[in-house]
């Protein structure tokens, strides 16, 4: 059972009240670069992401929203800070959401009038609080950056925006300390019913950020915390969106696209297993449709029978391989058209199907 929260609409998606976890990323490109961002977005449209956000550090980034939102097909949201006046500017632009932290726009004076300013446009407002910018008299009074500064700073946040009488919120409550993030979490589910935007912040490069957002994010899935998720990684935000989607599947929180398996080589593995599988995963990407279990294993003798659980896969050997289905062998294959012969299953299980790859 997951933490009971409110409902919130972003565009045509809707988080909290245990709808199905959504995917976010955000862009690197510059804003005002509307062909650059719009290709990115539809490049990470492509990989599974739900929703997408954009820097507005100008005001011609904030102009070039309508632009970029005309030409993309999920939610757009506006990243707002110290200045109230880009938020006014996102909004009127068409923005679906902004995210701002109601602290450092201006005062609670300049706070109202972007709240206004959604209410009106019927979008909903990210606030939050990141362990890296805690207020330092919330440091001083719990000796540093605890999980209940944190909460209490994200809570102070959500009560500047309800005194302006403004209720369609999402919280985010970010640290790049993975446990200090799920305690943070963990507190502040009980004490909110806001919908929560989940991640680890600043984790890192792809490996160890991949690492850390998996522990951080699946542990407060699996508690049934968090409504809309986020991977941030220093590289591609396409990776992003792909660690995102294992996370969901291997929760059995979504559904749909190609599950992967693979034998972690041994001594009689005959072949560049470790070549081949990452060819493999690279290309199973274009078949996101395809609800599959595929195989990639090292050895012909034991491999159709270790992964007889699989749909399909391929088994390497010297100079041949096999390419088999729930452990029964369909054919020989020469070693160096294995992945062929694979992509040519593929397709013809996607043709049968109905998809377009």
């Amino acid at each position: 059972m997951g933490v009971h929260t409110k409902t919130v609409r972003i565009g045509d998606r809707v988080i909290g009240g245990g709808n199905p976890i959504l995917i976010q990323s955000m862009c690197n490109t510059k804003t005002e670069n509307v062909d650059a961002t719009v290709a990115q977005i539809l490049e990470l449209e492509g990989l599974g992401c739900d929703i997408i956000r954009v820097a507005v550090p100008t005001q011609e980034a904030a102009e070039a929203i309508t632009a970029i939102r005309s030409r993309i097909h999920i939610p757009l949201v506006a990243d707002i800070h110290f200045d109230h006046r880009l938020a006014l500017a996102a909004i009127r632009a068409g923005a679906d959401k902004i995210r701002i932290n109601p602290g450092n726009i201006g005062g609670e004076d300049k706070v109202r009038e972007v709240a206004a300013a959604a209410k009106a446009a019927g979008i909903p407002i990210r606030v939050g609080v990141n362990s890296g910018s805690l207020e330092k008299e919330l440091v001083a009074k719990y000796g540093g950056v605890t999980p209940e500064g944190l909460v209490e700073s994200a809570l102070d946040k959500v009560r500047m925006l309800e005194e302006a009488d403004f209720h369609n919120i999402v919280i985010s409550i970010k640290s790049s300390d993975v446990m200090l993030s799920i305690r943070a979490h963990e507190m502040i589910a009980n004490r909110t019913d806001y919908p929560l935007h989940v991640g680890i912040t600043e984790a890192g490069t792809v490996m160890m950020g991949n690492i850390k957002s998996s522990v951080g994010i699946g542990i407060l899935l699996h508690e049934g915390i968090g409504d809309t998720i986020r991977v941030s990684l220093t590289g591609d935000p396409a990776e992003e969106v792909r660690t995102a989607k294992q996370i969901l599947r291997a929760l059995d929180l979504r559904k749909g696209g190609i599950e992967m398996v693979s034998c972690p080589t041994c001594g009689r593995t005959q072949i560049d297993l470790i070549g081949l599988a990452q060819q493999v995963e690279n290309m199973i990407g274009h078949y996101d449709r395809l609800n599959i279990k595929i195989a990639v294993m090292g050895c012909v003798v034991n491999g159709p029978g270790e992964a007889r659980e699989a749909d399909l896969g391929i088994a390497g050997g010297k100079g041949e391989g096999l390419l088999f289905r729930k452990g029964e062998i369909l054919r020989k294959v020469p070693e160096d058209k294995l992945l062929d012969a694979l992509r040519e299953e593929l397709d013809r299980l996607s043709a049968e199907a109905g998809n377009e790859n």
